[in-house]
């Protein structure tokens, strides 16, 4: 069973939470996050991002960058911009968007749930981006960006989360991209009792986002147990940051795919090739995004056609029966000579929050190109992948509105 427990968050001061509180790390480019931390001074990348403080030209996984990190929240927690509570909380953290809200848990998982398999995962990590992380985490002796985590629908915390969120809000503002932000703090200990124990029936937890913060974490967790062999599982870097979401009120968008560099030959034949997996249906539209599984948009030579899978390439396996699967499997692989997505340079990913339209800027300005516009994976097939222990293709799930990294931070 999924274990939890409250903490002392490190958070903004209120009059500058909208200032300090910014997108994940991994969002942006170097440049975009330097732009950002000249135009607003508070803004979390610079702790999150710390090359920002140095010259272009500084290595941004040197050492000494993830030290003005650390040095960089010291000063920020000196001077009052950050403040500490004084007793262990719990915090209900909700994102509003386009008029659809999720309310999360802001709480500590703990890492033996993370290696034991209670805390389920749907996609590989990449050790270069591992160690970026293990190394800020573990020079600031913190954790500064959230998990996002999912739990089967629970009637009894739906019930406890609504009732506090009757209260005051201890923080609410409108991002800059239109997402509404509020927290409750909860300090009550017999509604932090509650909420524990509701959360240690659950058999699992999911990894919606952030896996690499995730595997980061508990290898610096792992490290300080090296560094603390009379260790008892109760000192604070046995646990990480993260937020707990009810997974029916979170929503996948899209993640697209365009082919780059596509050869003459195979782009002559393309749409017969296409047919032998793929019934193909010319449209008028000016895009096209597929309504329902098993339905594909394709943007060549400046016209969209609806790919609908062949009925004989279906699968029962968990993760052949993916669209992004099938896509791979008959078309990116078969017919492109794409084997390895994650590192194959003609294979561009772009998240459905950007829209139709920038596959078709991306195609009408590479004319060897070809874009696909897929259906949103489910958080059904999510959970069932996650629990027969099986990883997704990359870029298989693009969630929406993103969590903010500074709102909470979790010192160990």
């Amino acid at each position: 069973m999924a274990k939890i427990r409250a903490f002392k968050a490190v958070r903004p001061k209120e009059v500058l939470v909208d200032k300090i509180a910014a997108l994940p790390y991994d969002v942006y480019s170097s440049r975009e996050a330097r732009n950002i931390v000249e135009e607003n001074p508070y803004s979390f990348l610079k702790i999150d991002r710390a090359e920002t403080q140095f010259p272009e030209n500084v290595d941004m996984y040197s050492k000494q960058v993830y030290e003005k990190a650390a040095s960089t929240l010291r000063e920020m927690k000196e001077n009052g911009e950050f403040i500490q509570d004084e007793a262990d909380c719990l915090y209900i953290y909700e994102l509003t968007m386009d008029g659809r809200s999720q309310r999360g848990l802001v709480c500590l998982a703990f890492i033996d749930d993370y290696l034991n398999g209670i805390i389920r995962k749907h996609e590989n990590t990449r050790a270069d981006k591992e160690l970026d992380r293990i190394n800020h985490i573990d020079i600031c002796s913190a954790h500064t960006g959230p998990i996002f985590l999912a739990y089967r629908s629970n009637e009894d915390m739906k019930k406890i989360i609504d009732e506090i969120v009757q209260t005051k809000p201890l923080y609410d503002f409108v991002s800059e991209d239109g997402i509404g932000h509020r927290v409750w703090k909860i300090s009550k200990l017999d509604n932090i009792t509650c909420i524990t124990e509701f959360v240690g029936q659950m058999k699992h937890l999911y990894i919606a986002d952030g896996h690499h913060r995730a595997a980061s974490a508990v290898k610096v967790g792992l490290k300080r147990r090296e560094e603390h062999p009379d260790y008892d599982r109760t000192e604070e870097f046995n646990y990480f940051l993260s937020v707990l979401f009810d997974e029916s009120e979170l929503k996948i968008f899209d993640y697209n795919r365009v082919v780059h560099r596509i050869d003459a030959q195979t782009m002559e034949n393309l749409l017969e090739k296409i047919s032998q997996n793929f019934e193909i249906v010319k449209c008028d539209d000016a895009s096209l995004k597929p309504q329902k599984k098993g339905e594909i948009g394709m943007f060549f030579k400046q016209k969209w056609y609806l790919l609908k899978v062949r009925p004989e390439i279906e699968s029962s396996d968990v993760v052949d029966n993916l669209d992004v699967s099938l896509l791979h499997n008959y078309m990116l692989s078969p017919i492109f000579g794409i084997e390895d997505p994650k590192t194959d340079s003609t294979l561009q990913f772009v998240g459905g929050i950007r829209g139709l339209k920038e596959l078709e800027r991306i195609v009408e300005k590479d004319a060897s190109a070809v874009a696909f516009a897929m259906y949103p994976t489910s958080m059904e097939e999510l959970l069932a992948v996650a629990d027969e222990g099986r990883l997704m293709p990359p870029k298989s799930t693009w969630f929406e509105p993103k969590l903010r990294s500074g709102l909470f931070i979790h010192e160990f």
